[in-house]
């Protein structure tokens, strides 16, 4: 089958409104030498005219002359306009032609398209470009309009592959990102961030012009007001057509404005000065920040391949005031976000399986979201994460697009290492970067064997990334691997899938398998040995596309875990988290040193064992740590060792050099921070000794976590041991799998501030 940008080659467009939209749409398509033939219709022959003319379109006539001839028409008109015009696309377009649009408001075009019948919605794509101007018409019309902006398509549930691809083919040719949501979520978000601004706008000017001595006004308006009033300039018709068409979501986002507005009128009216200028400061910060977020990860092109601007630190001040005055200590309740492992798979096995996967519980972190940027880079239509679900539309094993740039992978060395298998065998160059963190850890793991089945794979001196991969024809291996790894043993098998003859991983412990356990699920064959440490499969199946409901993270439940396992009192339950026997160390290693912890109604879903998680506090004693629980705790050995500083007696770690080489230095992290605390330990070079207090009060100190998530998360729950709070350095990345870690500490009593600088 040909890919979509090929078939768009060959395609003949047609473009149904020649205004700004439809305008830079023929150019960019012309510059790119992207189709094989350009169409126009418009009421306005004086534009058409000026296209042809131009040599930005081949042809242009009336709607059913030119309808027939397209393979793909793009309806570049206002809402209501384009519900009107889709009957008449839809009576004259060929059987095959495929359509969309670029509406601002997607129900009422979608439900348009849905009446005209499933042989006609199945080909029709709701897109929304996000670009504009404020000027209109074909004269101010640009090439390069849609460059590294987003477009958002909000596809139906009878959209083909085939559909989405082309239409997806159109869009990225001419510069665009590709991003999907559902129907309900665009004009939902697009209510808040676009519609509001310009009704704002518009509002704004009027009620400014309707003042007594308005010339005065004006006169003296400053530079702020032309920049913010700069929305009222745009074109009256289309956006009262958007507020028409958007009215509920309109209400209701506009709802919330006025109680704002009506919040800061009284506080102005009746506060305190100085409490006044206090949440002034405050929401003006915070709202500062949030622009400032915004715009480094949506306008400049650099910012993801540098380190956040913006510094976080966590004041961790252990028991909140509702849980000092009561008899409890640590307590509740809660559900913690999915399981990154999980998350980041779900994404790669979907978007190369043939058909729709969907996928519940997902983890909205930053690197599982960098993980679906990467594959809607590759080509892949994903609609969401919203609010943990997502609609992954598969491209099949061969269907993956070139990129057009680096793929950028934050913090995680799961998604790097695994795409590099995956990459390695795909026919186009590929780059793969990540954070200066990332940029620090060792590749060669994967980069070597890889090179042994025949990839062609650099990597900078040292082994670091970022990775530079090209096509190459891959030939399956036996690989035994030297430590236990479940990031190699994954990236081995993605490149199995497309390597010539069999390919088999030999683990020298037992590790992860949450990879095989999803092939299995996408229908995949494979086969493990009777001890579960071998795996072999071949390569040339196809995947076919699944349900995943992903449990909740048991490195991010650890936690909570240890927080109950520390704290007097303490009675926590964690909902839904996976209890996959290559998983649970952490639940082994608490039980181990003495801990209240019982797994509560036990089942499997979507092949992945599961379990609540219930801990009630107890005193702990040190262990040595098994070697062999070592790979089933990777993870969570930073919290672990916090339960290790107040546990009677010795805590032991040997054999576990992996630490030395996570997001941080993880022994030198967590020995320098017990340093802090007043914690003994002695630092080894594959573990660490920590001598335990059961009735330790951890000193006041100022924690760096080095930017590893983990660390400062287990520094957190050391709080609720301290005599005073504790100030982490370098929290940002806790977003990196854990986005509400603050939030939920709150709901079980542990208190967190957060500073921004």
């Amino acid at each position: 089958m040909n890919s979509p940008a090929a078939r768009l080659k060959q395609a003949r467009v047609l473009i149904v409104g020649l205004g700004l939209i439809g305008g830079s749409i023929a150019r960019g398509l012309k510059r790119a030498e992207a189709v094989s033939r350009l169409l126009a219709c418009d009421s306005d022959t004086e534009q058409l005219h000026a296209a042809l003319a131009e040599g930005s379109v081949d042809e242009v006539g009336d709607l059913a002359t030119l309808c027939p001839q397209a393979d793909l028409i793009v309806i570049a008109l206002p809402t209501l306009l384009t519900a009107e015009v889709l009957a008449t696309v839809a009576k004259h377009c060929a059987a095959h032609a495929v359509v969309t649009d670029v509406a601002s408001v997607k129900a009422t075009v979608t439900r348009a398209a849905q009446d005209l019948g499933a042989g006609f919605s199945s080909r029709f794509v709701p897109g929304h470009p996000i670009a504009g101007s404020e000027k209109s018409g074909y004269l101010a019309s640009d090439a390069e309009l849609f460059s590294s902006r987003n477009v958002i398509l909000t596809p139906l549930p009878d959209n083909t592959q085939d559909s989405l691809g082309l239409v997806s083919a159109l869009w990225r040719v001419i510069g665009a990102n590709m991003l999907a949501m559902s129907v309900e979520r665009h004009d939902e978000v697009l209510a808040a961030t676009s519609h509001l601004p310009h009704l704002l706008a518009y509002s704004i000017v009027d009620v400014l012009a309707r003042q007594e001595q308005s010339d005065d006004i004006f006169r003296y308006a400053a530079g702020g007001f032309a920049d913010f009033s700069r929305l009222a300039s745009s074109d009256p018709r289309m956006w009262s057509d958007i507020f028409v068409a958007n009215r509920g979501a309109m209400s209701r986002v506009l709802g919330s404005m006025i109680e704002e507005l009506q919040g800061l009128k009284a506080a102005l009216e009746s506060a305190p000065p100085g409490e006044l200028a206090s949440d002034l400061r405050k929401l003006f910060t915070d709202a500062r920040a949030t622009r400032e977020a915004f715009i480094n990860t949506h306008f400049k092109p650099n910012a993801n391949s540098v380190m956040k601007e913006q510094k976080v630190s966590f004041l961790a001040c252990g028991l909140n005031q509702a849980a000092r005055n009561s008899d409890a200590s640590v307590c509740g309740k809660v559900r913690v976000p999915g399981d990154k492992s999980i998350s980041h798979r779900s994404i790669i096995f979907g978007s190369i399986a043939e058909g729709r996967t969907e996928v519940s519980g997902f983890l909205e972190g930053e690197d599982a979201l960098n993980t679906v940027a990467a594959f809607r880079e590759l080509g892949v239509t994903i609609v969401g994460p919203e609010q943990g679900r997502l609609s992954i539309i598969g491209v099949g094993r061969n269907g993956l697009s070139a990129p057009r740039k680096p793929l950028y992978m934050g913090n995680s060395g799961t998604a790097m290492r695994l795409l590099a298998g995956l990459l390695a065998a795909q026919p186009f160059d590929s780059v793969l970067t990540g954070d200066e963190s990332l940029s620090k850890r060792p590749m060669a793991r994967v980069v070597d064997p890889l090179r042994d089945m025949g990839a062609q794979i650099e990597a900078q001196e040292g082994g670091t990334p970022p990775l530079r991969i090209a096509p190459a024809t891959l030939a399956g291996i036996h690989y035994a691997m030297p430590m236990a790894s479940a990031q190699v043993k994954s990236c081995l098998l993605l490149a199995g899938l497309y390597a010539e003859g069999e390919t088999r991983i030999d683990e020298p412990a037992i590790c992860r398998d949450h990879t095989e356990r999803m092939l299995e699920g996408f229908g995949y064959p494979l086969t493990r040995t009777a001890d579960f440490k071998s795996v072999t499969l071949e390569g040339g199946f196809p995947l076919k596309a699944t349900t995943i409901d992903v449990p909740s993270d048991i490195s991010s439940a650890t936690f909570f875990l240890v927080a109950a396992a520390i704290c007097p009192g303490s009675d926590v339950e964690l909902e839904h988290v996976g209890i996959n026997p290559s998983r649970v160390g952490i639940i082994n290693l608490l039980k181990m040193m003495g801990a209240n912890l019982d797994m509560l109604n036990e089942r499997v879903v979507g092949g992945e064992p599961v379990a609540d998680l219930r801990i009630r506090y107890a005193p702990l004693k040190g262990i040595v740590i098994p070697e062999e629980q070592i790979p089933l705790a990777i993870d969570e050995f930073p919290a672990l060792f916090i339960a290790a500083a107040v546990a009677e007696g010795e805590t032991v770690l040997r054999g576990a050099e992996e630490l030395r080489v996570k997001e941080s230095d993880r022994l030198a992290a967590m020995a320098a921070g017990m340093d802090a605390i007043g914690i003994e330990s002695e630092m080894y070079h594959d573990g660490i000794r920590i001598s335990g207090n059961p009735a330790a009060v951890f000193n006041t100190a100022e924690i760096d976590s080095q930017g590893d998530h983990r660390i400062a998360m287990a520094f957190a729950v050391a709080s609720l041991r301290s005599a005073a709070p504790l100030v982490i350095r370098d929290c940002a990345n806790v977003a990196t799998s854990f986005p509400n870690f603050v939030e939920l500490s709150a709901r079980l009593g542990l208190e967190i501030g957060v500073e921004r600088s």
